[in-house]
């Protein structure tokens, strides 16, 4: 975000300037801009200039103002919510949805392993760090936090703006329990070691450059997630079957 702005229409450049950002995904759907005055000094322009780039965005739906302040509009948040009230609860989510990451998360690791700056090996590093910090604790929400944000920043190093807005919606679904409830996949027996073992593998694979192992990594991490949640599904319904045996007395005369 830092730079001097000085052409001709100096509102249209700082416009353009934040649109960029917001399309490369620098500048988040939910965050908060600074103040107008901090704003403006950072960028080293005007404050009536930024007014009118600020009121520009706003009116392209990529800003709003409010009495908290400027924040990246929630642009993709008219698809997500339907989509929500249209996915929840439907058992078949799940498996769709694993389905459609397979492909486009093995794809996106293998990208980042090509094409993932000095910048994004730093971040993708500071994830793993945490996410080996975690792995101890007794709550495991930490643990599966960090997951979400490796993935996503695994998206964002594969440079590909589409891929990371699409992919940034459906993390943000993830993590809202839309397609699973990420606790019983975590509380599993024996499942947190081995996530912890693929993500390691991922993020070296991607560190490492290596694009058919970040691929293949990213491609098993992705297909174990699918049977352990299907075996999971299947447990239950057979302990809901159990529990309703269990329960007929509650239903019948045994009186004679």
């Amino acid at each position: 975000m830092q730079g001097t702005i000085k052409p001709a229409k100096l509102a249209d450049a700082i416009a353009e300037h934040l649109e960029k950002l917001i399309l490369e995904g620098a500048l988040r759907p939910g965050e908060k801009l600074l103040a107008e005055r901090e704003l403006a000094a950072k960028l080293d322009v005007s404050r009536p200039s930024l007014r009118d780039a600020i009121a520009k965005l706003e009116e392209r739906g990529l800003l709003v103002t409010g009495r908290n302040g400027t924040h990246i509009a929630q642009f993709l948040s008219h698809i997500g919510d339907p989509l929500v009230a249209l996915l929840q609860n439907n058992p078949k989510t799940t498996f769709d949805y694993l389905e459609f990451r397979g492909s486009i998360e093995a794809q996106a690791a293998m990208l980042a392993a090509q094409r993932a700056t000095d910048l994004d090996r730093a971040g993708i590093s500071a994830i793993v760090a945490r996410m080996k910090a975690a792995h101890g604790k007794d709550d495991s929400s930490e643990e599966a936090d960090s997951d979400a944000d490796l993935h996503l920043a695994i998206y964002e190093a594969a440079h590909n703006i589409v891929m990371l807005h699409i992919m940034r919606t459906l993390s943000n679904m993830l993590r809202n329990d839309v397609f699973y409830n990420r606790a019983d996949l975590y509380s599993r027996q024996g499942v947190r070691d081995l996530l912890l073992a693929q993500h390691l593998d991922i993020a070296d694979a991607v560190l490492t450059g290596d694009p058919a192992r970040a691929h293949a990594a990213a491609t098993a991490h992705v297909e174990y997630t699918l049977k352990t949640l299907r075996e999971i599904r299947e447990n239950d319904a057979r302990l809901e079957v159990s529990l309703r045996r269990v329960g007929r007395t509650d239903l019948i005369d045994t009186s004679a």
